[in-house]
């Protein structure tokens, strides 16, 4: 079966109108994501939803129905319904991949699923960004450069308020001299999720083919591997090694 891959963006930059986000992505962040999607992945079915879909575009139904969720979001975080975060939160630890981008660091199920503030610094002056390759090995790492350019972009920086990640592949550097963990994963039950933090709304990243590969690479890479179920509780009774032994 192909993977299924749903792209969620909360597209409140573009509906309010904003210009200069109109601008890079006349159609919105999602489209300009799931088109790159499309490119390098062209067996995958890739979809789009938004904040004001009903259900925020992710019911149970749907959320079932996806591999691989790509999440980005910016000034709406506090209008996604808890509800819609306890299925997200779910159907990760079932096994469901996920992909946050850029300030998707402040997704309520981000936040939830890491358990820290995922804070970090942060200014937005339009400097450079170098994304140096920091773990060639890793599969999302495949045909990524050791380094590429940003040409423009907004500045996060350390500390960022995460736990320990699992892996770090890429890390940023900016010409004020800030550094930044800006591609790392997680496991949570079953489920993998990969954090990409380049792609503000005001700079056209996500038509770069350094981020698409790198988008490509991550969603391929956090798709169930066994499957999607949650840990059964399986109650043991006692003496149960002993009579494991005399079988």
């Amino acid at each position: 079966m192909s993977l299924r891959i749903l792209v969620w963006n909360e597209n409140v930059h573009e509906t309010r109108g904003d210009a200069t986000v109109l601008g890079h992505y006349p159609h919105g962040i999602h489209t300009a994501i799931a088109d790159g999607l499309r490119e390098l992945l062209p067996d995958a079915r890739v979809e789009t939803a938004t904040l004001a879909d009903p259900e925020h575009g992710l019911s149970q139904e749907r959320l079932d129905d996806t591999d691989v969720l790509l999440w980005w979001g910016h000034i709406a975080h506090d209008e996604v319904s808890d509800e819609v975060v306890d299925r997200v939160q779910r159907s990760v630890q079932a096994g469901m991949g996920l992909v946050v981008l850029h300030s998707g660091h402040f997704a309520k199920p981000f936040i939830r699923l890491l358990g820290t503030t995922c804070s970090l610094g942060w200014r937005n002056d339009g400097d450079q960004e170098r994304v140096w390759t920091v773990d060639p090995g890793h599969p999302i790492a495949a045909d990524v450069p050791p380094r590429f350019t940003i040409p423009a972009q907004e500045v996060y920086s350390e500390y960022f308020d995460i736990p320990k990640p699992d892996d770090v592949i890429f890390l940023s550097t900016f010409a004020g001299g800030e550094v930044f963990r800006s591609g790392v994963t997680f496991t949570r039950g079953r489920g993998r999720i990969f954090y990409f933090s380049p792609g503000d709304q005001e700079y056209p990243v996500y038509h770069q083919p350094e981020v698409r590969r790198v988008l490509a690479n991550g969603a391929r890479w956090v798709a169930p591997v066994n499957g999607r179920a949650l840990p059964e509780v399986v109650a043991l009774q006692r003496g149960w090694l002993e009579e494991d032994a005399g079988r």
